[in-house]
């Protein structure tokens, strides 16, 4: 079942058409043309850490809008101290990038966060989460215990379908 899930959502992002066995993978360079109508999106700017990074906010590919993952950062580019209001900003941080790129939350089909010490820390973030997905259907979801995240304790990132605009 992983395997069919994996050759769809392919099959979205990045070619119409899969070969039909993984052993008839693709010529090097034959998935070039999708990348070269991708768009990188940022609410206001990237900021400096990100830029030296080579990091991007969000990139368009198709019709799918990959949201890179989003911290609860200050105007500074420091984590803020207080949990709570770190995964609120890392949410406002997300919006921010939809909005960018021409998503809502309700165009959200995937989502990964990365927690520091989810036993602790699920229950503030199921109350964010619950705020920003008040209403079925809910995107897929996948949380991630890590050791570290560069000082932050929670990073969400997500893949959204963008809307048809015809």
């Amino acid at each position: 079942m992983s395997y069919i899930h994996i050759r769809t959502v392919f099959q979205l992002a990045v070619r119409p058409a899969l070969p039909n066995k993984i052993s008839q993978r693709p010529e090097r360079g034959q998935w070039k043309d999708s990348h070269a109508t991708s768009r990188s999106y940022f609410p206001s700017g990237p900021p400096r850490s990100v830029r030296t990074a080579r990091i991007f906010g969000g990139d368009r590919s198709g019709d799918l809008l990959f949201v890179s993952g989003q911290v609860g950062s200050r105007a500074d580019g420091s984590p803020e101290p207080d949990f709570e209001a770190q995964v609120r900003l890392a949410f406002a941080n997300l919006e921010a990038t939809l909005t960018a790129g021409g998503c809502t939350f309700d165009d959200i089909v995937d989502v990964t966060t990365f927690h520091t010490n989810p036993e602790k820390q699920f229950g503030t973030i199921m109350t964010v989460k619950s705020e920003n997905f008040p209403r079925a259907p809910f995107p897929n979801w996948t949380a991630i215990g890590v050791n570290w995240l560069a000082g932050f304790d929670f990073e969400i990132k997500v893949i959204a379908r963008v809307p048809d605009k015809s």
